[in-house]
């Protein structure tokens, strides 16, 4: 399987969520509304964490535009 990378996790297509990713962050530009992300793909970082508190959704774009 091909790793990718950040700039790869950008890209807004409004027909699939990602399966498997319940998001509530409702003022992400990849959020449907309900519990779904809508970016190509997710990053999760930062890659040193200790527990999930640490850690964050990389992709996360402020809605205004996808």
């Amino acid at each position: 399987m091909e790793k990718q990378n950040k700039t790869d996790c950008t890209e807004c297509d409004p027909r699939k969520h990602v399966k498997g990713v319940l998001c509530d962050v409702k003022n992400c530009a990849y959020h449907n509304g309900h519990s779904d992300c809508y970016a190509g793909c997710i990053s999760v970082g930062p890659n040193r964490a200790d527990c999930s508190a640490n850690t964050n959704c990389v992709t996360f774009k402020p809605k205004g535009g996808c």
